[in-house]
């Protein structure tokens, strides 16, 4: 190829092939959706999925490929959300609104071809999923720096429903405008909370005097400013994408490092991967007794199982002080190792989900 012309006519000719390749995968990916339909089988498999993107990542490195392991996993990750909605078209319930960083990470999972349900609360998700109004839920259950999400915890413990993945997504802030240049701005919508986490930027950019105007969400933030074209947005990528406002700057927080961890929800179990993590609640009998808990903890020590989180939560069961612990643990609910410890405390324990080892963010 020695010309722009060749290149093109080599890309074209690839192009093709690719499609043919595609559409092959997709008459296989029908015939499995058939299957799963006889045999009420799920869906979503994330313990699948990420067995093959870390294949295919392997096989990459070992063919000294061009593409990176983040180029990998958005490319397939993308392919598998297509494959799902062939297989079958599910609904993901999401704590909104549009544009969300829950949004952001519900679609980073489920791929644009998904079918969205925005909700405006945690709970109205956790009640959606229990009426089969949708497959899938997603909400957020702690953050890097606000630490957990009470309520995710508390509805966890008692319904139905259970997680099934989880994942962690960096917390970053754009600014978008419709304005040609920073002069031209006169105000800037967002949440409070993303202008104290922008005040730097603000700053430096000679934008301290404008008319900062807080709105109840970012997303919210992003419809305004794509009706005024004196107006900016500190908002999510997605939000300033959805509505249509050009992102002027990326990553404009003060301090980077910030990651939410999120959860999806659904009502079916995932087969044992070698990489799991089981999320459970505790309620002990003798809450009360010294060193009731220590005593339980010891359990786990002895089977070394590997405890990654420990969170008390008050009891809305019992009067006065009371206690709950949601704990998270490294392997499956169904390996025997950890099946004699969760025997041992039989009706003290409630399981939450097992699920794949999200890749956590260091911070």
């Amino acid at each position: 190829m020695k010309t722009l012309d060749d290149c093109r006519i080599a890309i074209d000719a690839i192009d093709d092939e690719m499609l043919e390749l595609l559409n092959k995968r997709m008459k296989v990916v029908q015939k499995v959706g058939e299957i799963k339909h006889d045999t009420g089988g799920a869906i979503y498999r994330p313990e699948r999925e990420k067995a093959i993107i870390e294949r295919l990542q392997k096989k990459n490195k070992q063919d000294n490929g061009l593409l990176n392991n983040d180029a990998i996993e958005a490319l397939f990750l993308e392919l598998f959300a297509i494959s799902r909605n062939l297989e079958l078209p599910e609904r993901i319930a999401y704590l909104g609104p549009e544009g969300s960083f829950t949004h952001q990470a519900a679609e980073s999972r489920f791929g644009a071809m998904s079918s969205y349900l925005s909700l405006s609360s945690i709970d109205a998700v956790f009640k959606t999923l229990e009426s089969k109004r949708a497959k899938f839920g997603v909400v957020p259950i702690e953050n890097s720096r606000d630490g957990i999400v009470g309520e995710t915890l508390d509805l966890l413990a008692n319904s139905s429903v259970k997680i099934v993945a989880e994942l962690y997504m960096p917390i970053h802030m754009s600014f978008a405008t419709k304005a040609q240049d920073l002069s031209s701005i006169k105000k800037v919508y967002s949440k409070d909370k993303g202008f104290g986490q922008c005040r730097e930027f603000l700053s430096e950019h000679g934008l301290s005097d404008v008319e900062l105007i807080p709105v109840e969400s970012t997303a919210k933030a992003a419809i305004l400013a794509s009706t005024e074209e004196d107006s900016a947005a500190i908002c999510s990528h997605i939000a300033a994408k959805l509505y249509g406002v050009p992102i002027m700057f990326n990553d404009i927080e003060d301090e980077v490092g910030s990651s939410t961890r999120f959860i999806i929800l659904s009502d079916f179990e995932n087969a044992i991967s070698g990489n799991d993590k089981t999320s459970i609640f505790v309620q002990l009998k003798d809450a009360v007794k010294a060193g009731s808990l220590v005593h339980f903890l010891q359990d786990f020590d002895d089977a070394k199982i590997n405890l990654s989180k420990i969170e008390s939560r008050p009891s809305k069961t019992k009067s006065g002080f009371g206690y709950w612990f949601f704990i998270d643990f490294y392997g499956h609910i169904n390996e025997e190792y950890i099946q004699k410890v969760i025997r041992k405390h039989k009706g003290e324990i409630t399981w939450l989900g097992s699920y794949v080892k999200g890749d956590e963010i260091e911070v």
